[in-house]
């Protein structure tokens, strides 16, 4: 058994008597998404900093949580803030709390972010459902000995957002008469913001929205044989499109005042799977 692996059960077995259910689909909040567990009927809430070993949220709009619910006749299991690679975390630590949830018995994990729109078409505001990723500029989360209890040493990634989901998430777009974007999201290591040479960089590579989290969670739900989709807010356009400083305050903002769109697409679409 690997280390990584027998960490990951110490930490389960510590949280059994906490879990009230089985959930069935996994929910990543980003920035400013928080507010969308208190649409869950609660049935428990776990601190990360309960669960001995596990990697803390430090940034502001990450309220650092788990939180188990219902809605939409769904057992839900919310990760009510997350952890990045530039928090100082490993890429190992990043994807230990997906990694987590897969063990506690998720199938389907939904990854949302605040992104930075990189396609000039894109508005602050709009929402994009992300068929595809970049993540070369970051370290990959399966670098060294391979957890094989969670998956395979050389997983495919030739399609690691579910067509089935991304198609879902439109219905329940159209269904609330909401528009949704498609892109490709590519991460980066942050935590400064891109230089305007780089945004280029990023859009002469495909990417229509980035940001600093998300592709690598992707990979790791990948490799433990979850179903993934995924949805950026673009809440800021990026270097060199934007005309103004970027600011994380910017990025908040534009999150709660498109929250509301941000909730009915989730509830809906959750009430489509």
């Amino acid at each position: 058994m690997s280390k990584i692996y027998e960490n990951l059960e110490n930490m389960l077995s510590g949280l059994r008597e906490r879990i009230p259910f089985t959930p069935q689909i996994g929910l990543v909040l980003g920035s400013g998404l928080g507010g969308f567990a208190e649409k869950l009927k609660v049935a428990a809430e776990i601190p990360y900093q309960d669960i001995p070993g596990f990697p803390v949220s430090t940034v502001s709009g990450h309220a650092g949580k788990f939180v188990f619910g219902t809605l939409q006749g769904k057992d839900i299991l919310c990760m009510q803030g997350r952890v990045h690679f530039y928090e100082g975390y490993s890429m190992q630590q990043v994807v230990t709390p997906v990694r987590l949830m897969a063990m506690m018995g998720i199938k389907t994990l939904i990854l949302t972010n605040a992104a930075g729109g990189v396609n000039s078409s894109f508005e602050p505001g709009n929402l994009m459902c992300i068929r595809d990723h970049i993540s070369c500029f970051v370290p990959s989360p399966l670098i060294g000995r391979n957890v094989l209890e969670l998956g395979t040493r050389f997983p495919d990634m030739s399609c690691v957002y579910d067509p089935e989901l991304c198609g879902a998430l439109h219905r329940a777009a159209a269904l609330r008469g909401l528009s949704l974007k498609d892109g490709i999201y590519i991460q980066l290591s942050g935590p400064g913001y891109e230089t305007p040479a780089e945004i280029r960089m990023c859009a002469s590579l495909g990417a229509d929205a980035v940001g600093m989290s998300t592709a690598v969670e992707a990979m790791a739900a990948r490799h433990a044989g979850l179903r993934v989709c995924g949805v950026s807010l673009i809440t800021n356009m990026a270097s060199g499109i934007s005309k103004t400083p970027l600011s994380h305050t910017e990025v908040q903002e534009t999150a709660n005042r498109a929250s509301r769109d941000f909730e009915g697409l989730m509830e809906e679409f959750l009430g489509l799977l």
